[in-house]
């Protein structure tokens, strides 16, 4: 395995973006701005290499961006109603950055900061340490991201996360797949199996309603594969809400072990990604919003549904739901959770 680094200089300081290459060429590159994802070439069906993440082509415009793209948001991914939780029976109020409600930890997010990095064998680890109140959430926290990829296409995110008090804690990465190429245009056509019978539904602010409702008969249904957009533009209000796709799937018989929860593949390049975890819950969202982002790596303009996120978690809102399974970290517990891509031709 060879794993090169280069900084770039930014108004946080230097970002390290570290390129990790395989014995067969295939690499991926991450970057100390939000613990991110930055690049993933991998074969296609003719052993053509391709990048099938979604990126920009300034490292520094991660930054604050809408989509999220590729980072690990945090303390708590996903989103909190207005904003507030009572834990241990104190009530905590978070900033409210996504209409009502607070999204992916706040403004000043993990995803928003330059984590400290080094490498160990062949695994890149990357550390923050979030202080007591930050962004409104109690207790020190220190959170290890570790990437590792191996020469079968596989790349495994693990974390690790304590507290010196009782917190609560969501962690994910919020990588956006294309493959048929970064820049390739829509992945509407692209094919999607995920392993739930059931979805949360939302309100009209993306906050679950606390239900969990089958989705056989229905558009939200992948239990077996077909085409993103096939039932994307259905009268049903779910996709009206969210213009398409962004809503947590449960995943089924959960068990707190990692399985195989999602597979993303592509007709036209012959590539898939094969997604497995050990969270409850997978959010999938299909890039709806991503007009107006910044530049791609090739530097062109991004479009709506031009990525799709199967971002791995605990359920949002959770803190505020007791029939979902509890994001309390306890102090001195850790907080342990394992994301696995495997890419396929």
């Amino acid at each position: 395995m060879e794993i090169n680094k280069r900084c770039v200089p930014s108004q946080k300081g230097d970002i390290t973006i570290y390129k990790i290459t395989n014995a067969n060429g295939a690499s991926v590159e991450i970057s100390t701005l939000g613990a991110g994802i930055v690049s993933v070439c991998v074969p296609d069906k003719n052993g053509n290499l391709a990048d099938v993440v979604l990126g920009y082509s300034n490292p520094a415009d991660y930054f604050y961006d809408g989509p999220c793209a590729g980072k690990v948001p945090g303390r708590y991914a996903n989103r909190i109603a207005k904003g507030h939780f009572t834990l241990n029976g104190k009530d905590y109020n978070l900033a409210i950055n996504n209409g009502p409600n607070a999204l992916h930890g706040g403004p000043e997010g993990f995803q928003n900061q330059i984590w400290n990095s080094h490498v160990e064998n062949d695994t890149l680890v990357l550390t923050y340490r979030s202080a007591d109140g930050e962004e409104g959430y109690p207790g020190n926290l220190d959170v290890t991201a570790r990437y590792t990829w191996n020469d079968n296409n596989e790349l495994t995110l693990t974390f690790d996360a304590r507290c010196d008090s009782d917190t609560i804690v969501n962690l994910t990465n919020h990588v956006y797949f294309n493959l048929s190429g970064e820049n390739s245009g829509t992945i509407l056509n692209h094919n999607l199996w995920i392993a739930a019978h059931k979805y949360l539904p939302t309100d009209e602010t993306a906050i679950p309603t606390g239900e969990f409702a089958d989705v056989v008969g229905t558009p939200m249904d992948f239990t077996e594969s077909k085409p993103i957009g096939r039932d994307i533009k259905c009268d049903f209000t779910a996709l009206k809400y969210g213009k398409g796709y962004d809503h947590c799937y449960v995943i089924d018989d959960w068990n707190g072990e990692v399985k195989d929860i999602a597979i993303l593949s592509d007709p036209v390049s012959g590539r898939s990604v094969k997604v497995s975890s050990d969270q409850p819950g997978v959010q999938i969202y299909t890039g709806n919003w991503l007009e107006g982002c910044p530049k791609s790596i090739s530097g062109n303009d991004y479009h709506d549904y031009d990525g799709v996120a199967i971002e791995c978690q605990g359920m949002p809102d959770a803190p505020n739901k007791p029939q979902f399974p509890s994001q309390k970290l306890n102090a001195g517990e850790t907080y342990k959770r394992t994301i696995k891509f495997s890419f396929l031709k």
